[in-house]
């Protein structure tokens, strides 16, 4: 049988008369915008992730931009982020007028490389944009003290760094719920968090065009907001995350213990890794995907074009360039994994990639 990369159905299946309740009770009250399920859920997950504030948005990538135009930040100013990463990232900074700034990766996470971005920094550069990526924790603490810090968390909810939760450690992070996200929705939906209550503010009045009561309007907004309808789902899911992600940290252990390290450079395990995507690293990425895929077992490519390399952002440049990002970009291959991932599926999967590199050896 087919195995999936992930399995969204196998996580919200248990809940599915939960979720069908909650999606009643919204349509029976009428209220699809800025409802009462949006306002708790916005106070439950800023509890969960110890921040102040917490500010539902459409999606992730509207996250990123509010921040970014909550910061006042726009042409003329830099910010540097990964270019190994999802678009959103760097387009969002685009998007704002501003100039993504690609610094390079460290090759064992695959997350910035702090002194790549240390030697980047110029008096123009306005902040660190960093993504924690694959639900590793990023190392902020060694980022640049000099510069604000804002996380790009929408592929590590639930992630930890010294206790402390990934996207409620620098000035702001943003979450995107996106269905294939450890926390997920039933659609799109993000979140910006902070403790910086003045930034909390200006991000609330510019999800709801610049207005506090649709009567006046202080600022050029945008119309991004959380609906209802998928806070209250994000509402239940919320109380399983946590266990979520220990099934994905046990399903990323077990490819250890059935050998796949000696056939490929696992992804580094952290305390507070919670495995979004498992990554794993080989440089006959392209013959195994193919192997994999003739069996019916799907894998993925994540970044194969880094972002300093796509046509939309290749003449923001990248430097001094960026070896570690775009060797990483042709030896990555994303491997299935999701909290229920059975043993037997898993021992497949590492039966086929041992059987593909096999027989590269023996060719």
């Amino acid at each position: 049988m087919a195995i999936p990369l992930t399995d969204v159905k196998a996580q919200y299946g248990p809940l599915l008369e939960e979720v069908r309740r909650a999606i009643e009770e919204v349509l029976e009250a009428g209220q699809f915008i800025l409802g009462p399920n949006v306002r708790a859920f916005e106070e439950e997950v800023a509890a969960y992730l110890g921040a102040s504030h917490s500010v539902g948005v459409a999606n992730g990538t509207d996250a990123l931009v509010l921040v970014l135009d909550a910061l006042e930040i726009g042409p003329g100013d830099e910010v540097l982020c990964p270019s190994f990463t999802f678009y959103a990232t760097a387009e969002a900074i685009a998007r704002r007028g501003a100039k993504p700034v690609f610094a390079d990766i460290d090759p064992a996470t695959l997350n910035l490389d702090p002194g790549d971005v240390s030697e980047r920094v110029t008096e123009r550069t306005k902040a660190i944009l960093a993504v924690h990526l694959y639900g590793r924790p990023a190392p902020l603490g060694e980022l640049p003290e000099s510069v604000p810090v804002l996380e790009d968390a929408a592929q590590a909810f639930g992630a930890t760094v010294g206790g402390e939760h990934a996207g409620a450690i620098g000035l702001a992070g943003t979450f995107s719920f996106y269905p294939t996200k450890n926390l997920f929705g039933l659609g799109d939906g993000g979140l910006v968090v902070t403790s910086d209550e003045k930034l909390a503010e200006r991000v609330r009045l510019l999800r709801f065009h610049g207005s506090r009561d649709k009567e006046r309007f202080d600022a050029i907004g945008y119309n991004s907001r959380l609906d209802e309808l998928q806070a209250a789902v994000l509402r239940i899911f919320l109380r399983h995350v946590d266990e979520w992600n220990e099934g994905r940290r046990a399903a990323a252990a077990r490819y250890a213990e059935l050998g796949l390290g000696e056939l490929c450079d696992l992804p580094r395990d952290e305390p507070g890794h919670v495995y979004h995507v498992y990554c794993v690293r080989t440089p006959e990425r392209d013959r195994v995907a193919a192997a994999l895929r003739s069996q019916g077992i799907a894998c993925a490519t994540y970044y194969s074009t880094p972002l300093h390399l796509q046509p939309a952002l290749s003449s923001f440049g990248s430097g001094k360039g960026l070896p570690e990002t775009e060797r990483a970009a042709r030896e990555t291959l994303a491997l299935p994994l999701w909290p229920a991932i059975t043993a037997e599926q898993q021992e497949r999967v590492v039966e086929n990639v041992r059987s593909a590199l096999a027989l590269k050896a023996a060719s």
